[in-house]
């Protein structure tokens, strides 16, 4: 390796200079003082943990994503976390024993084993909320609207919101009575939206007539929302579960609606996004011309039985800096005071006072010629008849 190489970062590590870590930090300040004010506790889960905990109750994805390394202590493997919300599951299920809702925050840097997109971090530093013991829709609203927020906070204000109920499709999947590999198969078409490979398929492994068409139909049924209207007549006589989960998004729906009436909302019956965990509701937010989505979230009942307490739970996460990048204001760090070196007693007293007030005071060494706008000060400590004074340089 060259001394060049060695200032190589991996593919998809990045670093934070002073000026975006600084957007960065502001950011997440004000982001967590908004779920404070909705009644969030903020939690900071460890970086790693036993596999066995870490990968309890979530899909092969997150699986394939984890970073896996031996515990030099116990033996056992352990993982650097891919995501946070395992983490507060343990924790809800454990740590707390909380008998009613229970509302967590965070904002952690998690590491993926490779990266899910060409141009996404392999680190980010994942933001979010997580709700745990309430059943109720009530929960899955307040925690869309938390997210909307999150993005208005940002500066974001051109948000489109994607909904779908992953309970439509286990319903359907139930009564076609495949077998693990086929319904694998079913699930990447539907997820590529590959409509004429799905019909083939469809015919081949599918017998019933009607349920064929129902899962056929299926990936059509996105837009607006005249599109439950439509799948209500598609629907009529699926499974009882199929017309409790369109209820359910008529709900969210109109409640999203009559708060933030200016919304682009847009349905995808066949959105599967997270479906190996998720168990009802599920919702992505997408800021035009941005590609992926910026928040995904939904609802994931039961994930805490493997902790022996299974709860219902619902939540988000966005990654910070993705949001600090959409931020409509960058931040400036305000310019600070230089302080030359002296042998005056009382310039330490008076650079200890100035910092109490919220300046920034750099204070110089022996010998050094400041260069100002390195410094970033644009105002100088000088004793002037006997007392120490700021002025500008």
């Amino acid at each position: 390796m060259t001394v060049v190489d060695r200032w190589l970062l991996p593919d998809g590590v990045e670093e934070l200079l002073p000026s975006e870590a600084l957007q960065v930090e502001h950011l997440r300040r004000r982001i967590l003082d908004l779920y404070n004010s909705w009644g969030y506790d903020l939690v900071v889960p460890p970086l790693v943990e036993f596999t066995e905990s870490l990968l309890s109750g979530v899909g092969a994805d997150l699986d394939l994503l984890t970073f896996k390394l031996t515990d030099q202590v116990s033996g056992r493997t352990m993982g650097v976390r891919a995501d946070v919300t395992p983490q507060t599951t343990r924790m809800d299920a454990h740590s707390f024993r909380r008998n009613g809702p229970n509302r967590l925050c965070y904002a952690e840097t998690v590491l993926y084993s490779r990266q899910r997109t060409a141009l996404e971090s392999r680190c980010p530093i994942q933001i979010g909320v997580e709700l745990y013991g309430e059943p109720g829709l009530g929960a899955d609203i307040e925690v869309i609207s938390l997210m909307i927020e999150t993005l208005r906070l940002s500066g974001v204000t051109a948000v489109n919101l994607d909904l779908g109920h992953v309970s439509i499709y286990r319903s359907l999947l139930e009564i076609a009575g495949l077998d693990d590999e086929r319904q694998q198969e079913l699930f990447n078409l539907l997820q590529r939206k590959a409509l004429a490979e799905l019909d083939n398929w469809l015919s081949e492994n599918i017998g019933a007539a009607e349920i064929a068409g129902w899962l056929r139909q299926l990936a059509d049924l996105s837009g607006d929302e005249s599109v439950l209207t439509e799948a209500r007549e598609i629907f009529r006589e699926a499974p009882a579960e199929v017309d409790a989960a369109l209820a359910e998004l008529e709900e969210v729906v109109a409640a999203v609606k009559r708060q933030y009436d200016q919304l682009e909302i847009y349905l995808d019956l066949s959105e599967l996004r997270g479906y190996h965990y998720h168990t009802g509701i599920v919702f992505a937010a997408f800021v035009p011309g941005r590609g992926p989505a910026i928040g995904n979230g939904g609802r994931y009942d039961h994930v805490g039985e493997a902790f022996g307490r299974s709860r219902p739970a619902t939540g988000f996460n966005m990654s910070l800096k993705s949001l600090a990048l959409l931020a409509a204001r960058p931040e400036v760090a305000t310019p600070g005071i230089f302080a030359p070196v002296s042998d005056n007693k009382n310039q330490q007293r008076a650079i200890d006072e100035l910092r109490k007030q919220g300046e920034r005071v750099v204070a110089g060494f022996p010998g050094q010629q400041p260069d100002y706008g390195e410094l970033n000060c644009d105002r100088e400590l000088r004793l002037v008849n006997g007392e120490f004074r700021v002025e500008p340089v």
